[in-house]
């Protein structure tokens, strides 16, 4: 018989099962009983936790985006941290952001919300800080950004990955930050 799972352990297992659901057939094919077949668990101890199928979905999404969080780089420039972080997420997000944007289609239109929606508080935080480290070394002026202009690299990077469903080549990194993004910042 298997050991049963409690707390945190079944709470993450309820999860990993949930963004498994996702990855496999998308929102449109995602039910609360697929999660809890795919979990090994009964209706009641899912419905305990979250009480519809767009709660589990931005549960799952928060909890696959805390457990890849990424460090804030601090190179010593704005172009350097901005690569780096783009590198990072190059490497390690595509399926995520490829699932959140094309598995989860019905959701968005469903629920009005959008990848953007779901990522702002993940990025603006990480985001944040490179942007004030580089007005502390004088490269920017942050009262001259808008929050389009800090989340642009980022966004094109999201746009190029959803467009080929594949990593982005450094040189089209090198492109958005030296040839789009730097000059609208400094």
């Amino acid at each position: 018989m298997p050991e049963r799972r409690r707390g945190a352990a079944l709470e993450k297992a309820l999860l990993d099962a949930a963004w498994e659901e996702l990855t496999a057939g998308g929102y449109a094919r995602f039910t609360m009983d697929a999660v809890v077949q795919r979990a090994g668990t009964s209706p009641p101890v899912l419905y305990r936790r979250w009480s519809d199928r767009d709660e589990l979905v931005r549960a799952a999404i928060a909890h696959i985006l805390d457990q890849s969080r990424v460090d804030v780089p601090d190179t010593g420039s704005l172009r350097a941290d901005v690569l780096t972080l783009m590198r990072t997420i190059n490497a390690t997000r595509v399926q995520l952001i490829t699932v959140m944007g094309a598995h989860l289609a019905v959701y968005y239109q469903e629920t009005g919300a959008s990848p953007g929606d779901l990522l702002a508080a993940v990025r603006q935080n990480i985001v944040d800080v490179i942007f004030e480290r580089a007005a502390g070394r004088g490269e920017i002026k942050l009262e001259h950004l808008t929050e389009r202009i800090k989340s642009l690299p980022f966004d094109l990077l999201r746009h190029e990955i959803l467009v080929t469903f594949a990593s982005v080549p450094d040189r089209v990194l090198e492109e958005i930050v030296d040839t789009i993004f730097l000059p609208l910042v400094r």
